[in-house]
Formats: C-alpha cells, sequence, structure tokens
C-alpha cells in the first residue's frame, strides 16, 4: 500500500472533525460566498484558469529577431554617432567593459541608413523599415532596454526563461501554466522557426522546465508536415490508433495510481492533445485557404519556410485560440564579417524578410478586431556597440557591430500597450541607457501584467523554493501602459 494512503487510512471521521473545529464553520462560510472555492479540481492541466486581476491581452505573438539586430541602425538614431563616425572611441566607454569580440581601441560607426520621423508620434524609424514605418502610430519603442547577458545562449535564454542557464520554464510555458489554453485541440504555446539557423538557445527556449511538460512550446513547420510523426503510421487507421490510446491510457492511470507522478497525467494529456490535433492543425496551418490579397500583403508563399508564411500563420493560430506564438528568425548579428553580416547588404535583407509581413500582421490583426486583445512584442537578445567591429583588420571593406548589454531597443503594439509612444533614450553615442531604463525582468514583469499576472504571485515550488520567470526581479513599465 502507498504511504499516502496509509495515512488517509488512520484518519477517521471522528479524528476529521475533532481536529478541524472551527475549520469547517470556515469551509462552508467560504462556500457560500463563493460557491467555486470549493468545486472539484479539474485533472486538465490546460484548462482555462482566472488571472489574478482583469486582463488587458489574451494572446501573444512573440517576433524575437535571433543574433540581435542593430537597433542604432534601425530604431535609435544618434547625430552625435554620426559626427565621430570614425574617430577613435572615448576610453571611458571601453575601460574596464566586456566585449565578445572587440579589441584594442575600436573606432565609432555612424549608421549608413537614413532615418526619418514617421506617423503623427514622430516615430524615428530607419529607412530600411519602410512597411513598419506605415504602422508608426501603432507601435510602442523602448529605447532603453538593457541586460546582463552579452552571448546569444545566455542572452536569448535570458529574455524567454528568465535565466541565462538551463533549465527554467520559457515565457510561453509559464502562461500556459498560469492561465491555460484557450482552445483545448491546439497547443496553448506554439514555436514557429524560420532564419538560416535555429536560435542558439535551442529547444530551451521554449522548454517547460521544472513546470509540467504539457506546458512546453510545441514547434509547427510551415513546410512539410506541421508536426513530425503526427499522422498515423503507414498501416494504422483512426480508429486503430483511437483503441491504442485508449489503452494507453488505462496503463498510465494504473501506474498514476500507483505512483502519485503528476507528469504520468500530463503524459495522458499529451496523447490525447496529439490525438485532438491530427485533424486542428493541418486545419489552422493551411494558408492556402487565404485569399491572394492576404498572401500578397503579407508576402506569403505556401509552402515555404519562411518568416511571411509564419506571420501569417500567427494571426491564424491566434485566431484559432493558441495563447502563445513564438517566432524566431536567426540572421542578424551583423558583425560585419562578410556581407551576409554587413550593416548595409546582410542587416538590409534581414528587414526585407521580416519589414513587410509584420507590418502586414499588425494591420490584419487590426481589422479583424484582434489588435486590442493580442500583444506583439519584436526584439532580440541585447543591442550592437556603437563602435565598428572591424574583425577583418584595419583594411575590411565590410562594416559591423558587436554584441553590446547595456543599450538595445525593442517595441510592442496591441494588447493594452500605448499606441505611438517612445519610452526612454540612450545617451548622444547609443552606449548606455540615460533616461528610463528597462531591465529585461521588466519586461518580463509588464507582459504577464498584461495577461492579468502579477508575476510575483505566479511561481511555482521545485527542489524547496518557489520559483517564477522574474526570479526575484522586475517591475511593471507602467509608463508604456495603454
Amino acid at each position: 500500500m502507498h504511504p499516502h494512503d496509509q495515512i488517509m487510512l488512520a484518519l477517521t471521521r471522528r479524528q476529521f472533525f475533532r481536529d478541524c473545529g472551527l475549520g469547517i464553520g470556515g469551509l462552508a462560510l467560504a462556500s457560500m460566498l463563493d460557491p467555486k472555492l470549493l468545486a472539484a479540481p479539474t485533472d486538465n492541466p490546460t484548462a482555462p484558469r482566472q488571472p489574478h486581476f482583469a486582463a488587458k491581452a489574451e494572446h501573444v505573438i512573440y517576433l524575437h529577431m535571433a543574433g540581435a539586430p542593430s537597433t542604432l541602425d534601425l530604431f535609435d538614431y544618434k547625430p552625435k554617432l554620426q559626427e565621430l563616425n570614425g574617430k577613435i572611441c572615448p576610453d571611458s566607454y571601453v575601460r574596464g567593459q566586456q566585449f565578445a569580440f572587440l579589441k584594442g581601441k575600436p573606432k565609432l560607426l555612424g549608421t549608413p541608413h537614413k532615418f526619418a520621423r514617421h506617423g503623427k508620434s514622430g516615430q524615428m524609424i530607419s529607412e530600411i523599415l519602410p512597411h513598419l514605418a506605415t504602422v508608426a502610430d501603432k507601435i510602442c519603442v523602448i529605447r532603453s532596454m538593457y541586460t546582463d547577458q552579452f552571448n546569444h545562449a545566455p542572452a536569448q535564454l535570458f529574455v524567454h526563461t528568465g535565466s541565462p542557464r538551463l533549465g527554467r520554464p520559457g515565457m510561453g510555458a509559464w502562461l500556459s501554466y498560469g492561465l491555460g489554453s484557450l482552445n483545448q485541440n491546439l497547443p496553448g504555446f506554439v514555436v514557429l522557426v524560420s532564419g538560416t539557423a535555429a536560435p542558439d538557445g535551442g529547444a530551451s527556449l521554449w522548454g517547460s522546465g521544472f513546470l509540467p511538460t504539457i506546458h512546453q512550446g510545441v514547434p509547427l513547420r510551415s513546410q512539410g508536415d506541421p508536426v513530425l510523426f503526427l499522422s498515423n503510421p503507414k498501416g494504422m487507421d483512426s480508429d486503430g490508433r483511437r483503441r491504442s490510446l485508449d489503452t494507453l491510457k488505462a496503463l498510465n492511470e494504473m501506474q498514476l495510481d500507483s505512483v502519485r507522478d503528476p507528469e504520468i497525467l500530463t503524459r495522458v494529456r499529451q496523447y490525447e492533445l496529439a490525438y485532438r490535433m491530427q485533424t486542428s492543425v493541418p486545419e489552422a496551418m493551411d494558408i492556402n485557404k487565404e485569399p491572394r490579397r492576404v498572401l500578397e500583403a503579407y508576402g506569403a508563399n505556401p509552402g515555404e519556410k519562411r518568416f511571411a508564411n509564419n506571420c501569417l500563420l500567427a494571426r491564424r493560430l491566434v485566431e484559432s485560440g493558441v495563447r502563445f506564438v513564438q517566432l524566431y528568425h536567426w540572421g542578424w548579428d551583423s558583425h560585419g564579417d562578410g556581407m551576409g553580416n554587413d550593416l548595409r547588404y546582410g542587416l538590409v535583407n534581414r528587414c526585407k524578410e521580416t519589414d513587410q509581413p509584420i507590418a502586414a500582421l499588425i494591420k490584419d490583426l487590426e481589422m479583424r478586431g484582434l489588435l486590442d486583445k493580442t500583444l506583439i512584442v519584436w526584439g532580440g537578445e541585447f543591442g550592437r556597440t556603437p563602435m565598428n567591429e572591424l574583425r577583418g583588420g584595419e583594411g575590411s571593406k565590410w562594416i559591423g557591430r558587436d554584441h553590446h548589454q547595456h543599450a538595445f531597443t525593442m517595441w510592442m503594439a496591441g494588447g493594452g500597450i500605448k499606441p505611438g509612444y517612445s519610452h526612454g533614450a540612450t545617451d548622444d553615442l547609443g552606449y548606455h541607457v540615460e533616461e528610463k531604463p528597462v531591465h529585461v525582468h521588466d519586461l518580463q514583469a509588464t507582459i504577464l501584467h498584461l495577461f492579468g499576472l502579477d508575476h510575483e504571485r505566479l511561481t511555482y515550488r521545485f527542489q524547496g523554493r518557489d520559483y517564477r520567470l522574474t526570479d526575484v526581479h522586475g517591475k511593471v513599465v507602467k509608463d508604456i501602459l495603454a
């Protein structure tokens, strides 16, 4: 007999009433005031749950530009940096600082791209983002972000899991754990990857860490089968799959009764979700059903692995009730060690791949009445230096920037965010944050707040202590809230 069962048998009815005392009256009163307090708990870990307070957002589409885009060439225009282009960087900026690759006395580097103000809000946006400029009044640009990390994998982990080390749940997993899923036939957390490579942090960026594995992100593919091994194998029909799952469920429930491991229940739920996904995922992922005008607006081409397709899929998934859609697009590591990573070529190409579909996504969500309840987040894992890296040496014909943790830009839109607003500022060279700093943990706290979750209360006990996405840090950035 399991020790837990022995304890329960030892607790007689008489002992129960004697030890509870006034507790029974308290329970009765609580049930009268709020019948839901004593409702039978559900065994479904993805069932919808109430937030801590009224939420402004129901969905999030997080657009992570893996490799860290150079926001000095996209959003943070610095006339002083242009004036000092080619000059030796002041020693005060490099003395005692850690860089990934910069050495010696680097030279300052102005942007090769022109900037202009756009919209009634006057957002300063680079010429290589012409489509985003058309929705300048819809976005909130945070020009005062900073992080603790300056290498790709730990910085990506830090942004998405709150820790630079492996083993913590991703932000989407935390939202799934805190709020459940809006559609029981689809995962609550979906991941779409495009670009020349996968992000450095790998699958740990969307893992569930110590949370039940039902909350981990499910990678879907815009090319080929949406999910590997989802379809029935040769010789197996739907009825046969159903009988197999029923047998597995019975075996798992027997083991659950024996060892009381909650992960077994998660396993059962995953099998059942996979079965339902055989129908729901192909339906949600079929962009061939979209009108030609919509495909052209995004620049999407069905059957290809591209960011534009993923943006359109993100809208379809949100429409279908997916809570968290994460898009990763690699290729923004502009070190200037070749044409593909040069600020005049590689960066421009990344913008061409992403600018049109992102602007189309914002417009499409607004037209469908989804923007107000869908939070869009754009950004990388850190910034780029205002100095030219010159990885190829003094005579290099390429220009690029090294990793920079002290200042970078992100923007947000929809879902309770103040539109057409510019938050914070960096110094004249774009090196340090000067006004209204926003740490990565602050960003995480703010995103959870928009979903009605208090980042200090959304915790999970593991190995003897309570963990949360923001660790022991973070504050909500109230200035950017609508």
